[in-house]
């Protein structure tokens, strides 16, 4: 993924655009229709409907 696609600058100040994983500091979690998981450690967390 390029940069532009993980953070966004917004007020002088870096935001990033997806979530961490909270097993593995500094890992992203992939995004899919139902659930967020780590492609790292295959921690999950499900989205509520």
């Amino acid at each position: 993924m390029k940069a532009n696609e993980l953070y966004e600058v917004q007020n002088d100040k870096i935001q990033r655009k997806k979530k961490f994983c909270p097993k593995c500091e500094g890992a992203f979690m992939a995004e899919h229709e139902d659930r967020l998981s780590c492609g790292n450690c295959g921690y999950t967390e499900y989205k509520n409907k």
